[in-house]
């Protein structure tokens, strides 16, 4: 398949000590993503100190790019993701870890594609997003935001806890952690979200399709630290606008503007979140037809 394309990516590490996002990148199989690591409640580290996310996030980037077509065998997205949740399982057993209690899980949200002749294939789990820009404009948010009402509980609180007098990030965490570890027992369950942790559920909750190449212009890829930052009481990250400003500055000028927003608001009062400055990962792909 030889199909022109301009791709910009990013990673950047965010205000925690790893970033526990990965960049999926096969040119062998025109195969991209993002993946979004999430740290276990209860800690575990690897080898080198990495964390459970982290663990998961390179798990899961490492056996998608070590996939090729040679052998005449079809790669398909999703069960290629099934096969990496199960190694991720194998992996986590050997580590030690009780599988039965999900707070001991790694998980890693994705979004990733492939790139064929005339259709793009898609899967992904979590927050992780897939748009598309069309010719005449159009966007389309073409994956759904599971976690979006988890984390809007878990903001109305943070807001509660600025409304109770809480100034600091370490007093509005404390407030909020009790949430947060109810919810963690949510993953991969109808009343949750669905996450690449190891479980058998996922085989049921994972997203996946196509979409016809037709009149199709752009894919953007990206974690949720690169959201558009919400201000108290607003509703759902903006996709449309995010997208857009994409198109016109590039995805390393916008990741520096929200940077610096995140920079003047350090402790979470107006834009409210549970860290200073999360991983950003992105992947802009202008196809060429």
């Amino acid at each position: 398949m030889s199909i022109p394309w301009k791709m910009e990516r990013i990673s950047i590490k965010g205000s925690n000590e790893w970033n526990e996002d990965e960049l999926i990148v096969n040119d062998s199989l025109a195969l991209y993503g993002v993946v979004d690591g999430s740290t276990s409640l209860i800690p575990y580290r690897g080898e080198n100190g990495e964390t459970g996310g982290k663990l998961a996030s390179r798990l899961i980037r490492q056996y998608m790019e070590s996939l090729s077509d040679d052998q005449g065998a079809v790669v398909r997205l999703n069960e290629a993701v099934l096969e990496a949740n199960r190694r991720l399982r194998e992996e986590m057993v050997s580590s030690g870890i009780d599988i039965s209690d999900k707070r001991q899980l790694w998980t890693a949200a994705l979004a990733a594609i492939r790139i064929h002749d005339r259709y793009i294939e898609y899967v992904q789990a979590g927050d992780c997003m897939l748009i598309a820009v069309y010719k005449d404009g159009t966007v389309r948010v073409v994956t759904h935001d599971s976690v979006a009402h988890i984390d809007r509980e878990t903001k109305q609180l943070w807001q509660e806890g600025i409304q109770r007098g809480m100034t600091t990030r370490e007093e509005l965490r404390e407030y909020v952690i009790p949430t947060i570890q109810r919810n963690r027992l949510k993953l991969n369950t109808l009343e949750g979200y669905s996450v690449v942790s190891g479980e058998p559920e996922l085989e049921d909750l994972l997203e996946y399709g196509r979409i016809s190449r037709i009149q199709l212009q752009g894919l953007l890829l990206i974690t949720d630290g690169l959201f558009l930052p919400k201000e108290k009481g607003e509703s759902a990250s903006d996709f449309h606008e995010l997208t857009e400003r994409i198109m016109r500055e590039g995805l390393a000028a916008y990741a520096d503007w929200l940077i610096s927003l995140e920079e003047e608001d350090a402790d979470g009062r107006k834009y409210p979140r549970f860290k200073k400055s999360d991983d950003k990962t992105g992947i802009w792909i202008q196809l060429e037809n």
